[in-house]
C-alpha cells in the first residue's frame, strides 16, 4: 500500500523513499517516479522524465555542466538523488556497498517532535521539504497583518495561539456546535515555547473569559483592510467570527488579556479533530467513571479507551461528564487527552512508520489554517523542527485564573484572577518555566552583579533623564508619571527619543551617582548588567542627571525587568502524566 492507502502490491515502500542527505546530516523524502504511475493517487513526483538506464546518445558534457540525470531532484546541498532499481531501496549516496548494513527504520525517519500537543499540526510538516511544496498546497493561510510575526525566528521564544472553532463544515457535524455559528473561538490554548527548547507552557484560554476585544484591521477578500470595532466585557469566543473577526482579531485579544504577544495562530475545526485522531489510529484515554453524554454523544464505560473519529471529537466536547460539568472542566479534560496524543506520538511507532507520516501529514495540512508568517514549507519545516527539542515531562498544561463572574447570579462567564493570573502571564511573557527545569544560567560576573550592592539614595534625591530607546510610544512620559506619583522619584524628567535603538533597557550614571543608580534599579527591578558606569547629564534644572533609556524589553510602568526566579506555583500537569478524567 502506498501513502495514500491505495496501490499495487509490489509499490515502493514510503520507508524506503527515505535518504540521508550528507550535506545537512537530515534524512528526506525523495519520491520515485513510480508514485506518478497513471491511476495511482499520490503525493506528485518532483523529478520529470527520466531516460532509462543504457540510454545512448548522450553529448558530453561540457566543462561546469551539470552531468546529473536531467530531472532527477536535487538535495539542498547539490547532490542528485539516487536512482532507484525496480525491486532496490533507494540508498544515500556513498552506501550503495552497505546494503546490509541499513540503520533501523528509526534512524530513516527525520524526527518527532514535542510539540505535537499543538493538535500535531506542524509536527509532522519536517517530513521532508520536497513533500513540504506538495503540503503546501493543502494549508489554508490568513493575513493577520501585524497582530502576528512576519516569519519565524529560529533562534527566539515563540508563542502560537492554537484556535478550534465551534463552525459546522463538512458532512457529519450536525451534531455539533451551534447551529449556524460563523465559527467562534470555541478552544483556545497559547503554546509558548522557550528560547533555549527545555520547555513549554500551553495556556489554555477559557471561551466564556469575560474581556475586552479591542479594535481589529481584518484583511478583505478584494485585499482590502476593514477595522471592525472593538467590544468590551463580552466573552472571549467571540474574537473570532463575530461580525467578521479573524484570527488576528484573536491574537490582538489574548495581547490585550495577558500581555503576551502572539506570534502566530492555528486553527482547526471539527473536522481536524476527527480526521487527525483516525490518521494516528487512535488516542488512549482513561475514565473514572461510566460516560453517557446525550449532549456530546459520548458514551464510554469506565477505564481505558482508545478514541478516533467522531468518538475523540464527542470526548473533547463533552461538558456534562466531568468534574461540576462546566467549561473549565472540559479545558481540563482537554488538557488530559492533548497529553495523552503527545505520548502516542513518542511512545508508538507513529514517527518510525514513514507511511503514518505522510497519512499524517495529508490529515494536518488539510484541516489546517495558519497565519501567512508560517504558511510556507521551510517556516512549517523550521518550527518543527524546534518544537522537537522540547521533552514532553517539561510542557505544562494550565488554564488562566479565573473566578466566577461576581455580576452573574448564577454565575455563567468567568472573569480574570487579578490576583493570580498576572504572575503566570508574567511568567510566560519572561520565558520563565513553570516545570523545574535544569539551566545552566550564566551568571554575571561578580563585578556586574557588584553594582547592585551597597547603599541606596532616597527615592526624592533620584535625579534621572528618561528616553524611548526602543519601548512603545509613550513609554518615556508613562515612566515619568510613574516615578513621580507612585514611587516618589520626583526629580524625573521625560528626555524624549534616544538616538539609537537599544534592545536592553540601560541606566547610565557617573561614579558619584551609583548610590542612586541602586535606588532606581530597585524600584524598576534593573538588573547589575543593565547598569551602566559612565557620565552623567545635565537636566532642566541644570543640575546632573542619570540616563535611563528604555529598551524593546521595557514592559511598562512599574514592571519588574528582572525575570522571576522561580514561576508562581499553579495548577498545571505535564505531557508526560498520564490522568483518568474525573
Amino acid at each position: 500500500m502506498d501513502a495514500q492507502g491505495r496501490g499495487r502490491a509490489d509499490d515502493i515502500d514510503p520507508a524506503d523513499q527515505w535518504v540521508l542527505n550528507p550535506s545537512t546530516g537530515e534524512y528526506e523524502l525523495r519520491l520515485t517516479p513510480s508514485a506518478a504511475r497513471p491511476g495511482r493517487t499520490g503525493v506528485p513526483s518532483p523529478r520529470g522524465p527520466v531516460r532509462g538506464e543504457g540510454d545512448a546518445g548522450h553529448a558530453p558534457a561540457r566543462s561546469g555542466q551539470d552531468t546529473s540525470a536531467p530531472g532527477r531532484p536535487k538535495s539542498p546541498g547539490g547532490l542528485p538523488a539516487p536512482r532507484k532499481r525496480r525491486g532496490v531501496p533507494a540508498e544515500p549516496p556513498g552506501r550503495r556497498g552497505a546494503r546490509n548494513k541499513r540503520k533501523p527504520r528509526t534512524k530513516r525517519v527525520l524526527l518527532w517532535t514535542g510539540g505535537s500537543m499543538a493538535f500535531v499540526l506542524v509536527a509532522v510538516s519536517a517530513a521532508g521539504y520536497a513533500y513540504l511544496k506538495h503540503l503546501e498546497g493543502n494549508v489554508t493561510t490568513t493575513d493577520v497583518g501585524d497582530a502576528g510575526a512576519a516569519g519565524f525566528s529560529k533562534d527566539k521564544a515563540f508563542n502560537i495561539l492554537i484556535i478550534g472553532t465551534d463552525k459546522r463544515t463538512g458532512a457529519g457535524n450536525e451534531g455539533y456546535g451551534d447551529a449556524g455559528s460563523v465559527g467562534h473561538a470555541d478552544t483556545n490554548i497559547l503554546l509558548h515555547v522557550s528560547e533555549d527548547r527545555t520547555n513549554a507552557t500551553a495556556l489554555s484560554i477559557p471561551r466564556d473569559l469575560i474581556v475586552d476585544v479591542p479594535d481589529c484591521p481584518t484583511k478583505q477578500e478584494d485585499g482590502t483592510e476593514k477595522i471592525v470595532p472593538g467590544t468590551q466585557h463580552v466573552r472571549f469566543n467571540t474574537s473570532l467570527g463575530q461580525d467578521g473577526r479573524d484570527p488576528g482579531c484573536t491574537m490582538r485579544t489574548v495581547k490585550a488579556t495577558t500581555g503576551i504577544s502572539v506570534d502566530h495562530f492555528m486553527m482547526a475545526d471539527f473536522n481536524a479533530v476527527k480526521t487527525l485522531t483516525t490518521a494516528v489510529e487512535g488516542v488512549d484515554v482513561c475514565l473514572a467513571k461510566d460516560v453517557d453524554d446525550p449532549d456530546s454523544h459520548l458514551k464510554l464505560g469506565k477505564g481505558k479507551h482508545t478514541i478516533e473519529g467522531e468518538q475523540a471529537l464527542a470526548f473533547l466536547r463533552t461538558r456534562h461528564s466531568f468534574g461540576n460539568k462546566g467549561d473549565l472542566d472540559r479545558i481540563a479534560v482537554q488538557q488530559q487527552f492533548l497529553g495523552s496524543l503527545m505520548r502516542k506520538m513518542s511512545s508508538s511507532d507513529t514517527l518510525t512508520s514513514p507511511t503514518k507520516l505522510v497519512r499524517l501529514a495529508e490529515a494536518a495540512t488539510n484541516a489546517l489554517t495558519v497565519d501567512t508568517g508560517i504558511g510556507k514549507p521551510g517556516s512549517l519545516k523550521d518550527m518543527a523542527l524546534e518544537l522537537k527539542k522540547v521533552p514532553p515531562k517539561n510542557i505544562s498544561f494550565t488554564t488562566v485564573p479565573v473566578l466566577d463572574n461576581p455580576e452573574e447570579h448564577p454565575p455563567v462567564t468567568v472573569v480574570v484572577n487579578e490576583s493570580l493570573a498576572p504572575p503566570v502571564f508574567r511568567a510566560v511573557a519572561d520565558d520563565v518555566s513553570l516545570t523545574a527545569v535544569k539551566q545552566e544560567k550564566k551568571k554575571e560576573a561578580a563585578s556586574v552583579a557588584a553594582r547592585l550592592k551597597g547603599t541606596r539614595s532616597a527615592a526624592g534625591d533620584v535625579r534621572v533623564r528618561v528616553l524611548n530607546g526602543g519601548a512603545e510610544g509613550g513609554s518615556a512620559q508613562e515612566t515619568v508619571d510613574w516615578l513621580q506619583n507612585d514611587v516618589g522619584v520626583t526629580k524625573s524628567e521625560n528626555g524624549s527619543n534616544a538616538p539609537d535603538v537599544l534592545a536592553k533597557t540601560t541606566l547610565e550614571y557617573a561614579p558619584d551617582q551609583a548610590d542612586q543608580a541602586r535606588r532606581l534599579a530597585a524600584l524598576m527591578g534593573l538588573s547589575g548588567s543593565a547598569m551602566k558606569p559612565g557620565e552623567s547629564v545635565t537636566n532642566d534644572q541644570g543640575l546632573p542627571a542619570m540616563t535611563l533609556t528604555l529598551g524593546k524589553d521595557f514592559k511598562g510602568a512599574g514592571v519588574s525587568l528582572t525575570a522571576p526566579a522561580k514561576a508562581p506555583e499553579v495548577n498545571k500537569s505535564t505531557a508526560d502524566q498520564a490522568k483518568c478524567a474525573q
